[in-house]
């Protein structure tokens, strides 16, 4: 019980712990261990997934609000209701591009669902810059997981309910 548990509301409802997760792109979703670089294959930074895209358009994998726009565009922090943070990072050692193919429309502070279009990515200069183009999601507070689920792989819809993930009580 908290110093100041009195000052709640009885009847306030709990903040629901089990939320969706959606596919931010069309293409094929794929387990994060088959992701080719090893510090999200190896669940360096959390558990997760990756979509392939066949298109540019990228959507928020979740509901919830933007933490945190990276620099260079390539990422884009995000915090559920529930507590748990997620990354969705844009390719691998994309970083490297100081943004050039990633024209990320989000700021910090703005409220996002599966509807929200956060980043529109040219997949051919990625292609061309030799980059991997996994659009890569990651729970990267794990501590605050009881329970991930991937339901879904292989080809899929962009916003496609594609698993759920719930935050310890």
């Amino acid at each position: 019980m908290g110093l100041f548990d009195f000052l709640k509301k009885k009847d306030e409802a709990p903040k629901n712990t089990s939320v969706k997760i959606y596919a931010p792109a069309n293409g094929k979703v794929v387990a994060i261990d088959e992701v080719s670089d090893p510090v999200f294959s190896q669940k360096m930074m959390g558990d997760g997934f990756a979509v392939i895209p066949t298109d540019g358009v990228i959507t928020s994998p979740v509901v919830g609000k933007v933490l945190s726009v990276f620099p260079t565009q390539h990422a884009v922090g995000i915090l559920l209701e529930n507590g748990i943070e997620v990354l969705l990072h844009m390719g691998i050692d994309t970083v490297q591009l100081n943004g050039g193919p990633f024209e990320t429309v989000v700021k910090e502070g703005d409220d996002i669902d599966e509807n929200t279009v956060v980043s529109t990515v040219d997949l051919v200069a990625l292609e061309a810059a030799g980059k991997d183009n996994a659009m890569i999601v990651v729970f990267t507070n794990m501590d605050k997981v009881a329970d991930f689920n991937l339901d879904k792989t292989g080809p899929i819809s962009a916003k496609t309910t594609i698993g759920s993930i719930s935050a310890n009580a």
